[in-house]
Formats: C-alpha cells, sequence, structure tokens
C-alpha cells in the first residue's frame, strides 16, 4: 500500500502540474502546436485510453496481435492516467464495487469527488482500494511489469522530444492543454455518466447513457449499456448511439487485426430486458 500511495501522489503532482501548463496556452499559441495537441489527444485517448485500456485490456472486449496491443497500450501511456497495470486494476475494481462505498469513485460523495476529487484523496483511496490481485494477466507479461517500472520516464521523453522540435508552444499545447482535454473527457465517464442520463438496463447501479459524454469520449459515454454488458466491444448498441471506438475496432476486425469481438446477443439483451421489466412491474 504504500507504494499505491507513493505511486499516487507522483500523478498528482504530474496532474497538477500539467493543468497549470495549460495556464500558458493562450500566450503560446500557433497553428503546429495546436495540432500537435489535437493530434495527441485523439491518439492517446481514442487508441490509448477508450481502444486499448478500457475495451480491450480491462474488459478483454477483443483480442489484438501482441505487437498492435502493446502499440495501443503504449499510446495510453501518453495519456499519463497511470501505467496499465494500475489503470486496469483500478477499473476491475470499479466495476466490482460500482457506486458502493468501495467503489473509488462513486458519486455518492457528489459531482466533484467522482470527476477528480478522489484521486486526491489518497488515504481514503487506499482504504477503499485493496491491493491490485485482479490483473494477473497484465502481471505475466513483460511488457506490462517494464512500463510500470519506468512509467515516469515516457512522458518525460515526450516532453523532451515535443520541447526539441517545438518549443514551450509544443509542451505546452502537446502536453498540458492535450492532458487537460483527454483527463477530464475520461472523468466526465465517471461523474457525469453516473448521474446523469438514461438507464434502459437494470444495472443496480447509477451508470446512466449520456450522450454528450458519448460524443467527447468516442463512446464511452454509452455507460449503462457498458454496465450491462461489460464484456462488449459496442457501447452504442442502438444504431443511433454514436460510438467511434467501435467502428475503429469493427475495422481492425475488417482487416484481420481484432479477432474474438463480444458483442451482446439478442437473447442477453432480452434477458436484460426482462429484468428490467421485472423491476418495474414490482
Amino acid at each position: 500500500m504504500d507504494l499505491i500511495t507513493s505511486q499516487s501522489k507522483t500523478l498528482i503532482g504530474i496532474i497538477l502540474s500539467l493543468h497549470l501548463l495549460c495556464l500558458f496556452a493562450p500566450f503560446n499559441f500557433n497553428w503546429s502546436a495546436f495540432w500537435v495537441g489535437v493530434a495527441l489527444a485523439a491518439v492517446t485517448g481514442v487508441f490509448g485510453i477508450t481502444l486499448s485500456f478500457h475495451r480491450n485490456l480491462s474488459h478483454k472486449s477483443f483480442k489484438l496481435p501482441k505487437w498492435l496491443e502493446y502499440f495501443f497500450a503504449y499510446c495510453g501511456v501518453h495519456a499519463i492516467q497511470g501505467n496499465p497495470i494500475a489503470w486496469v486494476s483500478i477499473h476491475r475494481h470499479h466495476h466490482r464495487f460500482c457506486d458502493s462505498e468501495k467503489d473509488p469513485h462513486s458519486p455518492i460523495k457528489g459531482f466533484w469527488f467522482s470527476h477528480m476529487g478522489w484521486l486526491f484523496d489518497t488515504n481514503s483511496f487506499v482504504k477503499k482500494y485493496e491491493e491490485p490481485i485482479n490483473v494477473g494477466d497484465l502481471e505475466k507479461q513483460s511488457f506490462y511489469r517494464f512500463i510500470r517500472s519506468t512509467y515516469i520516464l515516457h512522458p518525460l521523453a515526450m516532453g523532451a522530444l515535443l520541447y526539441a522540435v517545438g518549443g514551450f508552444p509544443f509542451l505546452v499545447w502537446g502536453m498540458g492543454v492535450k492532458s487537460f482535454v483527454v483527463y477530464h473527457i475520461t472523468w466526465f465517464v465517471n461523474s457525469a455518466c453516473h448521474l446523469w442520463g438514461s438507464q434502459p438496463w437494470n444495472t443496480k447501479d447509477l451508470s446512466k447513457n449520456n450522450w454528450w459524454v458519448a460524443l467527447l469520449s468516442f463512446g464511452e459515454g454509452w455507460h449503462n449499456n457498458h454496465h450491462a454488458f461489460e464484456y462488449s466491444a459496442r457501447h452504442g448498441l442502438e444504431w443511433w448511439q454514436v460510438d467511434m471506438t467501435w467502428y475503429l475496432v469493427k475495422f481492425l476486425q475488417a482487416i484481420g487485426l481484432a479477432t474474438e469481438v463480444k458483442v451482446p446477443s439478442e437473447s442477453q439483451k432480452q434477458r436484460m430486458a426482462l429484468k428490467n421489466n421485472d423491476v418495474v412491474a414490482t
């Protein structure tokens, strides 16, 4: 637990520093720096967090060749939300204890706590969080152990590269603004999607489908769908529920790179719908 506390405090310091770096953005704007920020936000947020850390590593919704799995995971490293083992462990813990006292970022303590306050409440987090015993699949792989042991070096190297190529504006937009955007979009799934929206499935938690979060987060905002069918690579289950990450998975499947892609069957949906009807009837 001492290691978890130390790593949490380090990440908190990085998060605060990147937020402060954003204050320089208006004074260091140029179009090249802006587009670098946009590109890195897309790569780290979509390929890294939503596709890799969440749907592929946390829920095993599909399989990728190891070289591609590791590439996408490395994109997630540069989202600066923690190493893959830690991120996946916390997320699996969230699903196991969703919206209970042991949930790391439950909204029962309010919007701001679930959005970002839980990151700064280190003592409370340690009490809720068990030792990371739920990531044995990642612990077995030397790549993820290496990333964990060298984690801080990777964003530092990226920052140095950006500064070498484009000076301070590239550092501000490619590290600060990019991270700010990806952080808060990710955190809205934890906060807004457990407070506001529709709940078509009886998941016995507070997860909601929230359309505006879904648009911002490339499909992650169809959160009640996700909690109903955690294993599904597709979160936008209706044709009108835009899910850009799912479209990317489908593309990878079409070219033979994504296999064993999991989606809920009609019978699974009907069983969940029947549960809903039972709840309404009572």
